[in-house]
């Protein structure tokens, strides 16, 4: 592969509504948009931290300085002759998942696009449709959810997981499956909220006849884990505890899960997303793709990895007028069918960027080439 050049744009996309999870409330997406030229061709990438480092260390500046400081120039001045390549230049960089992967993100599709081939393909995927969920957030009440949850049922959603925290927790279950029946694909997800002394609430909600319930113990946590698995029929999830296949490993061998979610922004890109895919294959651990509100370019990364086979689950990654009133990709992410996106079948993502969009959100801009690496 050919890299000439590196421009790392920051953009803030207004969210259409906020978002609350237990760890707190988004009203933006702050990130950084990676741009990688060679040969011609132009691949993207997209940060997914958020602006806190809540979900984990980092943020959309520590993202930014990682970059600037150490990947970039070591990408620019190394040897790369295909996206693994980039995976490997990093192993000595200590965590920092979200910034290794918004810049090798960039690499594939740049990739995908210089080898003429779609970035599913890229990946080895086959499918050339995916089912989609959706996430809802934590509302005023339960009711809130409620009604949210009604219009994604009509828009055709085929998985439902709402946020949950101690104190809105069963009632909120209970009230999502008195109005739509067990038949509605219902998960939990618990950013970590709960202890094992809240067990009794966990046993509470094994009555539900939920899909899963995601990572609801400390977000560095195995063995608890499989403490509170042995102890629940519903198959938890773990989300925040898998940060690499290794991760992976170690949980499918204690039974601390039945279900891993792959988020390539967490694992540390594309790389390590197909290698957790394969290993739970291997496992027969079944495996869906979550997202971070991602714009676009990040959507249409989650959609490339999904067209793999063990992504049996419908994920996260729904239809861009979810949360934006306007995307930075054209043309948006739209349903195929109901609930279903197709996985494009073009060079790369299979979406071009939305410039003028690009440029009304963009409130910083940096270009790195060779000389301005070395120099």
């Amino acid at each position: 592969m050919k890299i000439e050049k590196i421009e790392v744009r920051r953009l803030h996309l207004p969210l259409k509504n906020p978002f609350e999870a237990s760890f707190g409330v988004l009203a933006k997406r702050d990130f950084l948009l990676i741009s990688a030229h060679g040969e011609g061709e132009t691949g993207y990438g997209e940060s997914v931290a958020m602006p806190f480092p809540f979900y984990n260390e980092e943020t959309t500046d520590t993202i930014h300085y990682m970059l600037e400081t150490f990947m970039i120039p070591m990408v620019l001045t190394n040897k790369i002759e295909a996206p693994e390549d980039v995976s490997r230049l990093f192993e000595p960089i200590r965590r920092n998942s979200m910034a290794k992967s918004a810049i090798e993100g960039a690499v594939w599709d740049l990739y995908a696009k210089q080898k003429g081939i779609s970035l599913a393909q890229a990946l080895g995927g086959k499918r050339k449709e995916i089912d989609v969920g959706v996430s809802v957030g934590i509302e005023p009440s339960v009711e809130d959810v409620v009604k949210k949850v009604e219009g994604f049922v009509a828009d055709g959603y085929k998985k439902i997981k709402v946020k949950i925290k101690p104190g809105f927790d069963i009632a909120l279950i209970d009230a999502l499956r008195k109005r739509f029946g067990d038949s509605l694909p219902l998960m939990a997800d618990a950013n970590s909220a709960y202890t094992l002394d809240q067990i009794d609430v966990m046993k509470e909600l094994d009555q539900y006849n939920l899909i899963m319930i995601e990572q609801p113990l400390a977000h560095d946590d195995i063995v608890d884990h499989a403490v509170l698995q042995k102890q629940l029929k519903t198959p938890i999830c773990l989300d925040e505890s898998i940060h690499s296949a290794e991760d992976a490993r170690r949980a499918i061998e204690l039974g601390s899960c039945k279900i891993i979610n792959i988020k390539i922004g967490r694992v540390g890109g594309l790389t390590e997303s197909k290698k957790i895919h394969d290993l739970c294959e291997a496992h027969q651990v079944p495996v869906w793709c979550g997202g971070m509100m991602e714009s676009g370019v990040g959507r249409a990364h989650n959609i490339a990895i999904t067209s793999l086979s063990n992504f049996t689950i419908p994920g996260d990654t729904s239809a861009s007028s979810r949360y934006w009133a306007e995307d930075i990709v054209v043309p948006e992410v739209n349903f195929l069918k109901p609930g279903i996106l197709g996985v494009p079948e073009g060079p790369g993502i299979g979406y071009d960027i939305n410039w003028r969009v690009v440029h009304a959100l963009q409130v910083e801009e940096k270009s790195y080439t060779m000389a301005d690496v070395t120099s």
